[in-house]
């Protein structure tokens, strides 16, 4: 069996606990002691329904993570290159993977409307934009003075242009994808190291990778060592039951997508614009959510429930083991709940122990 990866992830969950960087940079160098193989920052500029939380730069915090840990990896979970050029952002990944020694991943997607409108940033063709951002990062990848590149497209230009670093994995940093959509699974088997999805079960993941595997073929493109990851909750407590019947409401909303009712054939609400939601959504539009939440209602308990490890390490097993078989091989963990160093220190104890003696077998 081929060693699965497990990292973990501060996002959303973390942000509600407030935790300030020095919390979440010791909780790093904790991981890195544990065998945790990646460590993972969104790129967020903030999350309103938490008023509280400590939201930093996603690169910055990496680089400074970088520099107290030896061997996780470490990547933005997931930045996008509208707010910031796609110069910039292949520049940061670059800078990043030579501060950390050959330990810096780009995770990409194409952007969310919550992160870009209230900062007067025009939030439209978001997948047609994120091809060229894709493109224009992997031609600066492989530019330097003496092999500048140019690129002519509908959004984004670059005019004998190059970046004066080179990356010390080679070819360059690996890029994983946020991909959940056809147009983004075709994106991502075209120009990824790693596909990023969230919120899937394990019958859409096994669907979805497959689809990425049958662009691939096509394309003449060999998926040897192509990191299939994925970002999954954790919910670690004594009363699984209790906590489930809390939380369940919120899981199905976090699921809810056409490509999922579509696997699990489940009637989709024709109230409910998805794409609506994609595309428009922000913290002053709440009747978005709101329409959202009702509709996701629909997923069944049976279903929702696959796609969380809620109770004890055992129960996590259980979980990871169900996506290991659908084909993950590299897990993001956003864990919930209180106990951030108390949750790092069980799963690195319990959970990857296990996972490392079947690696063995």
């Amino acid at each position: 069996m081929k060693r699965v990866k497990f990292g973990f992830t501060q996002g959303l969950n973390v942000a509600r606990l407030g935790l300030d960087e020095n919390q979440i940079m010791t909780g790093c160098q904790l991981a890195d002691r544990l065998d945790y193989d990646s460590v993972w920052a969104m790129d967020h500029a903030n999350v309103p329904q938490w008023k509280k939380a400590v939201v930093n730069d996603a690169w910055l915090m990496l680089a400074a993570i970088g520099a107290i840990t030896k061997n996780v990896e470490l990547g933005t979970c997931v930045t996008d290159a509208i707010r910031r050029h796609p110069s910039a952002i292949a520049l940061s990944a670059v800078t990043l993977d030579r501060l950390t020694h050959g330990r810096g991943i780009l995770g990409i997607g194409a952007g969310e409307a919550q992160n870009v409108v209230d900062f007067g940033i025009e939030f439209s063709k978001p997948v047609t934009k994120f091809k060229e951002q894709l493109e224009v990062i992997e031609r600066l990848f492989k530019s330097d003075p003496d092999n500048r590149v140019n690129y002519n497209g509908q959004y984004y230009k670059l005019i004998n242009a190059c970046l004066q670093a080179s990356s010390i994995r080679k070819p360059r940093p690996p890029v994983y994808i946020a991909a959940g959509a056809p147009k983004t699974l075709e994106l991502c088997a075209t120009y990824g190291d790693g596909w990023i999805p969230i919120g899937y079960t394990p019958e859409l993941f096994k669907a979805h990778a497959n689809v990425i595997k049958d662009h691939a073929k096509k394309a003449g493109r060999d998926l040897d060592g192509f990191q299939f990851a994925n970002d999954v909750d954790i919910y670690f407590t004594e009363d699984g039951e209790e906590a489930w019947n809390k939380m369940k409401n919120a899981v199905k909303v976090s699921l809810f997508k056409p490509e999922l009712l579509k696997v699990h054939d489940i009637p989709q609400d024709s109230e409910f614009d998805f794409r609506k939601y994609f595309t428009e959504y922000t913290m002053d539009k709440p009747e978005l959510m709101e329409q959202m939440k009702r509709a996701a209602l629909k997923i069944p308990d049976s279903v929702a429930r696959t796609a969380i490890g809620v109770g004890k390490p055992d129960d996590a097993i259980q979980m990871l083991e169900r996506f290991i078989k659908a084909g993950t091989n590299h897990f993001i963990i956003r864990f919930w709940g209180d106990g951030y160093f108390k949750n790092l220190e069980m799963f690195g104890n319990k959970v990857i122990p296990y996972f490392r003696e079947q690696d063995r077998k």
